[in-house]
């Protein structure tokens, strides 16, 4: 009988500690929300007490799964072959799943596909993959359809890059930046992010960090004292802002977009992304901007993931 009561006790202490896992205020937020368009017409107590259970099940899940993210950056037939090695069912990988080359003397591509697997949410890991999927195909087929046309018009030179790298990797955040570079005489660069909570398994965007829109002068305000303060230091160091450049010559930096281009990283900061030529000569390439967390503290919705 000692036995016995001896693991009820556990397995009571066990319960507690289920149901004691705290809850997110991003992913609190988005539960109730979802809950409540789809159960609008219930208000009683039972409701409120499903709604609170399927926010305890959404976090504590996803808070007992150990997570560890792997980047390869390699052909598809390596990326098969790795994904048939035995691993702990937890694990999130990003591989490359496909990889579109072309290889002749004045046109060259070499554009490849991530996939993210590993995510207990099916439905977002599906969209992420399917996303990256179409996005490349379309730049792939963009590829040929432009070198087709330049050879019947007596050809030309014609460049395209497209990856991705992982940005941050830590226990609790995964960003995956995926970049284009094209090349016709000059070259262009662009970076799109997708930042994930991996405990939670949720996609995390940009307003989503926030209170309401105010993230957006606070935020613009500050890179531009950062633009200034870089020219300061170093004259070649151009930005297209007043105070650098005169208004005319250029479109000048004003502000933010409200889905601007971000990632988190390793230090639980966040960084604003600038692709080449929006704010800056071709020259300065890619540029990023980590905003000081002590200026947005009191707009961010919590501090579950700027620190």
């Amino acid at each position: 009988m000692g036995g016995f009561k001896m693991k009820n006790n556990s397995l009571e202490k066990l319960k507690k500690e289920y149901m004691d896992i705290p809850i997110p205020q991003e992913l609190d937020f988005v539960v109730k929300k979802a809950l409540k368009e789809s159960r609008s017409n219930s208000t009683t107590m039972a409701s409120k007490g499903r709604l609170r259970k399927a926010a305890v099940v959404a976090a504590s899940t996803a808070a007992c799964v150990a997570v560890l993210t792997i980047g390869v950056n390699t052909s598809p037939a390596f990326a098969k072959t790795l994904s048939k090695i035995p691993v702990v069912s937890s694990i999130v990988k990003v591989l490359t799943f496909r990889e579109y080359t072309v290889d002749e003397d004045t046109f060259n591509a070499n554009i490849k596909v991530p996939e993210i697997s590993g995510l207990k949410d099916e439905k977002l890991q599906s969209s992420l993959n399917e996303k990256y999927l179409k996005e490349n195909e379309k730049l792939y087929e963009q590829f040929i359809a432009d070198m087709e046309d330049m050879k019947q018009n007596g050809g030309g030179h014609l460049g395209v890059d497209s990856g991705y790298v992982v940005k941050t990797d830590t226990d609790r955040i995964l960003s995956i930046g995926r970049y284009v570079v094209n090349t016709v005489g000059s070259s262009s660069t662009t970076f799109k992010y997708d930042t994930i909570d991996k405990k939670n398994e949720v996609l995390i965007t940009l307003p989503s960090l926030f209170k309401d829109d105010s993230y957006v002068d606070t935020i613009s305000e500050n890179i531009k004292e950062q633009m200034k303060m870089r020219h300061e230091a170093d004259d070649n160091m151009i930005y297209w802002v007043e105070g650098i450049e005169d208004e005319g010559l250029v479109e000048l930096f004003e502000k933010i977009s409200k889905e601007q281009n971000f990632y988190i990283n390793s230090d639980d900061k966040l960084v604003i992304s600038f692709d080449k030529y929006d704010v800056a000569p071709g020259y300065m390439g890619i540029q990023e901007f980590v905003i000081p967390t002590q200026i947005i503290s009191d707009i961010l919705v919590s501090n579950e993931y700027i620190k």
